[in-house]
């Protein structure tokens, strides 16, 4: 089982979805990823990168040991109010319920993608992904 498809089992389990994972899984490749079933956690890592007040969180959840926890506030600006409703819409609930599951799902996500540092790895280490961070205020 891959990453989306875990998180989508625990964003199913968490919110007590009415829907198939399968449906999850599209909607999250969508809000976080190509759309075609893969995740660019990378580009999540970088968007939070640029936000101060997220960079110790995403340490967390990059390193050993526990994930500090996000706000579903946080998650809804990092991401975007409408990209959070239409995912929302896609699986059935509304924007509040989407954020919250999101902001206890993702920092396992994360954690799960970054196990062995792969994710570090892919955008070159911690100054690739501020390398990253940067061109997103470019």
């Amino acid at each position: 089982m891959n990453i989306i498809e875990t998180g989508a089992e625990m964003l199913v389990a968490e919110l007590g979805l009415p829907v198939q994972v399968k449906t999850v899984v599209a909607a999250l490749s969508s809000l976080l990823g190509d759309g075609e079933g893969d995740l660019n956690l990378a580009d999540l890592a970088a968007r939070m990168a640029e936000n101060t007040e997220l960079t110790d969180v995403l340490g967390s959840w990059l390193g050993d040991g526990g994930n500090s926890p996000i706000s579903a506030g946080s998650l809804l600006s990092l991401l975007g109010k409408s990209e959070i409703a239409d995912f929302a819409a896609k699986i059935g609930t509304d924007s509040d319920t989407a954020a919250r599951g999101l902001a206890d799902v993702i920092p396992q996500m994360m954690d799960e993608g970054s196990s062995g540092g792969s994710l570090l790895n892919a955008v070159g280490g911690i100054g690739g992904l501020m390398g990253s961070a940067k061109s997103f205020l470019t």
